[in-house]
């Protein structure tokens, strides 16, 4: 299944998941209880006709349904994310309104917002700052 920015998808137990070039972004990866993947691709600006960065968790969320999680698996440019762009897309800042920018990278505020954004206990959440390019994921 290849997901591109601001896009969820899913792939059965055995599949993979394909998120192509990954530069500013994140993605995450719910690993389920059974073995199937869903996932989303963050981007840190929206892509036309795809969710920005502050509607990506809800709808991997509702994806994931109710289903049992094993693991969620955030890589990419984790120096490039303010744990705040899950609950504020960088869009949505106005004229003359201060935008977060990252002083450092923050794996743990980005686990802690992923976490929270998901409904999911904080110590199943892992955080990678990978190098650009497209990622896979069985």
């Amino acid at each position: 299944m290849r997901i591109t920015e601001g896009q969820v998808g899913e792939a059965a137990p055995g599949g993979t998941l394909l998120y192509p070039s990954v530069t500013s972004c994140l993605t995450v990866t719910v690993r389920l209880q059974d073995g199937g993947l869903v996932g989303a691709h963050a981007s840190l600006f929206q892509v036309p006709g795809e969710l920005r960065s502050d509607r990506i968790l809800s709808a991997l969320k509702q994806r994931t349904g109710g289903r049992a999680v094993r693991a969620v698996e955030v890589r990419g440019a984790v120096g490039a994310w303010d744990p705040s762009y899950f609950t504020r897309a960088v869009e949505s800042y106005g004229d003359g309104e201060a935008v977060p920018f990252p002083e450092a990278p923050d794996p743990g505020g980005i686990a802690t917002a992923v976490a929270a954004g998901l409904g999911q206990p904080r110590a199943v959440v892992t955080v990678q700052d990978v190098p650009d390019g497209d990622q896979t994921v069985s």
